[in-house]
């Protein structure tokens, strides 16, 4: 019996239904992770857990989402849009379901595994759906929502799980987020309809073995060496693996005719260029999301809903910047928008590379507000160029590839930092600790030290920010092989300037 929802000329598909259902996927996906880190200490305390079992809570997050990514390309080409995200969305309910009923670790550890294998699915799945459904003058306001929901939930989610935390159990947590899955899926099934193409392809089980063995295997020893460091055996041996398997899959995919990952998408031009800023900046954006809360909450003693207010307005801020900045991409490209943004987060970078016991909370919630702004005007501008390069059959290897690199730049970028700062937190403490020093003394010097360390990863960070700036020079505007003159000609009266804004068309009719 074949889907209700055959594929259709997507440019005729009614837009907003469809797009709201997939947003809002992602967004409680995205929640639900900003959730549960709050919530950490106290499921420790509540479930009698030790502090690397909670931590391995996030990690299979992490590791599972990051196994599934690489192959959604492939998924996307066997299963339509609806059967895809309706598995997607009940998966992740399921998983949601047995952490909020969880008796124990192993319990709760099993439900993470299941909500992961759903939210691997849907960042790729609703990217691929943007492609396709929108022509490529239109696709930045399009970007634009997801961005919003990307920025949206990380803003509200440490404050309310601190919130909740701190007025009831750990497991209201899921149970909000539960009822908004299950709602999102019965819009789904009414709903949603197919946008993407299927071509069947044949499983490769060998290709997805080695995917697994390669992405699972790098990602594991990089979260692993943010964890412990670089010296043990738990880290180093993940790692050689990983690499080791990922030189032999790039190999054989090249070789396939119909590969599970394409990687020739890196022919493209624009798409290797944003690939690597992206990249880049994922790492720099890191410093902030990570060293800025253990300053907070370590080092200043502020609580954790204190630390997770201070982080609100900026991500507020992107958030509702990010639909206004999809505007600006369809009018005036992405070049303009990566410089600006790139400018102003390797200045705001820089300026945290200066932090000490006396720097001010609200000194420090502008700043991270001005970084936000420009984060804002860089991730989904600089992603959706890169992409609109791609012909259609690459979409969803495009989507995959990039979403599969953002959450290895995420790895890679925490476990190098805070190596940063454990390294030069220990140098630190040698210069400072020249002459005997009494045990008060000791723990003083040791927090300057440690301040002194997160400075050092944050003026690493603005490099990285400064390298991304440079490359965003080289942006071009580039259209796919099929794109046709009609719709370039289209493109190119886009640029004409002081045309109004208002007679544009609805972007999401």
């Amino acid at each position: 019996m074949k889907d209700r929802s055959t594929y259709l000329d997507a440019t005729n598909l009614p837009k907003v239904p469809i797009i709201f259902v997939m947003v809002m996927g992602s967004f409680i996906a995205i929640l639900n992770q900003t959730l549960l880190n709050v919530a950490l200490p106290v499921m420790i305390v509540d479930m009698n857990m030790s502090a690397n079992q909670a931590q391995s809570l996030t990690t299979i997050f992490m590791l599972v989402n990051g196994i599934l990514i690489p192959i959604t390309a492939f998924l996307m080409e066997k299963f339509t849009t609806r059967q895809l995200f309706l598995t997607a969305m009940s998966l992740f309910a399921l998983g949601t379901l047995v952490c909020g009923l969880a008796f124990g670790y192993p319990s709760l550890l099993v439900g993470r595994v299941i909500q992961a294998a759903g939210a691997g699915i849907m960042m790729p799945l609703l990217m691929n759906v943007i492609l396709s459904l929108f022509p490529i003058n239109k696709r930045g306001s399009a970007m634009g929502y997801i961005g919003l929901a990307m920025m949206f939930a990380p803003a509200i989610g440490p404050t309310l799980s601190g919130l909740v935390v701190q007025n009831y159990s750990w497991r209201v947590l899921f149970f909000i987020v539960l009822p908004i899955a299950i709602i999102d899926i019965i819009l789904a099934f009414f709903f949603l309809r197919n946008v993407t193409k299927q071509s069947n392809p044949k499983v490769n089980y060998i290709s997805i073995l080695m995917s697994t063995v390669a992405f699972g295997g790098l990602l594991l020893g990089f979260s692993l060496a943010g964890e412990m460091g670089w010296k043990h055996v738990e880290v180093i041996a993940p790692l050689m693996i990983g690499a080791i398997v990922m030189v032999f899959f790039i190999r054989m995919q090249l070789k396939l005719k119909n590969p599970i990952l394409e990687f020739r998408v890196f022919k493209f031009s624009m798409f290797s260029l944003t690939t690597v800023i992206s990249v880049v900046i994922t790492m720099s954006m890191f410093a902030a999301m990570i060293l800025v809360p253990i300053y907070l909450q370590n080092l200043r003693g502020f609580s954790p809903l204190a630390s997770g207010l201070m982080l609100l307005p900026g991500a507020l801020i992107s958030a509702f910047m990010s639909p206004i900045t999809g505007k600006l991409f369809d009018r005036i490209g992405a070049r303009p928008l990566a410089i600006t943004g790139l400018g102003i987060t390797a200045i705001t970078t820089f300026l945290f590379s200066d932090l000490s016991n006396e720097t001010g909370y609200y000194y420090l919630m502008f700043v991270y507000s001005l970084r936000m702004v420009g984060i804002s005007m860089i991730m989904m501008p600089i992603m959706t160029a890169g992409l609109n390069q791609l012909p259609q059959r690459l979409y969803s290897h495009g989507t995959a590839m990039a979403n599969t690199l953002r959450q290895m730049s995420g790895a890679i970028g925490t476990a190098f930092l805070v190596t940063v700062m454990s390294s030069q937190t220990v140098k630190h403490m040698d210069e400072m600790t020249q002459t005997v020093v009494s045990e008060e003394q000791l723990k003083v010097i040791e927090n300057l030290a440690t301040i002194e360390g997160i400075n050092d990863s944050f003026m690493i960070a603005t490099l990285f920010a400064i390298f991304g700036f440079i490359l965003s020079f080289f942006i071009k505007r580039r259209y796919p092989p099929e794109e046709s003159v009609e719709t370039v000609s289209k493109e190119q009266k886009r640029k004409q300037p002081f045309r109004n804004v208002a007679s544009g068309t609805n972007q999401l009719r």
